[in-house]
């Protein structure tokens, strides 16, 4: 037995097992119907209405052993009516698009709505305005401080600050003069004086 399908018509066809010739077949134009129906008191056996295309028709009945090849006759031709319906009712709506559901999406007088984003609340104490400041030729423009965080002294432009905390030391190292004074620029040396090492070299 194999269901055959042609445009919105469904084929029942019983062909035979080893050959594949057709025996008989019963054209469905509606599920449920009088061309397919089920017994009343099993799910496995069916009456189907057989014709030979000239006119003359038969109905036989039809058994499955197995419940669940039953079960996969009947859904078989409930999906295609199914689609059937689907595609002539898609058919109707492309006709007449106007007559259609509207959605009115609009707001109606005094209608609100609220909308939640994420990573946008402020948190309490902070200040409202996050956006930096405008910079003045000639000062220095610096980050604000973390929060909870203390500001740094800012020296005014052109003087050095008076002292300088001393730097870390690391396990192991002294700590010398050179390290806590200014570094001062090197001397430029004379312009003989810049291949002199080179002249002094034998060959």
């Amino acid at each position: 037995l194999r269901i055959t399908a042609k445009g919105k018509m469904a084929f029942i066809k019983l062909e035979d097992k080893t050959s594949g010739e057709l025996f008989a077949q019963a054209p469905v134009e509606q599920f449920p119907g009088i061309a397919v129906e089920s017994v009343t008191d099993s799910s496995r056996y069916f009456v189907i209405r057989i014709e030979d295309g000239n006119g003359r028709r038969a109905f036989i009945g039809v058994g499955f052993v197995d419940r669940g090849d039953a079960f996969d006759f009947n859904v078989a031709l409930q999906d295609h009516f199914k689609w059937v319906r689907q595609q002539s009712e898609l058919a109707r709506q492309a006709e007449n698009p106007d007559q259609g559901p509207k959605l009115d999406l609009g707001f109606k007088e005094g209608q609100t709505i609220k909308l939640n984003i994420a990573n946008m609340k402020k948190k309490e104490g902070a200040t409202g305005n996050t956006r930096p400041r405008p910079t003045v030729p000639g000062t220095l423009s610096l980050l604000p401080p973390p929060p909870g965080g203390k500001s740094a002294p800012v020296c005014p432009s052109g003087e050095r600050p008076s002292s300088l905390s001393a730097p870390a030391q690391l396990p192991g190292t002294p700590i010398t003069d050179s390290l806590l004074s200014w570094p001062q620029p090197a001397a430029s040396p004379s312009a003989a004086d810049t291949w002199g090492d080179f002249a002094k070299a034998s060959g």
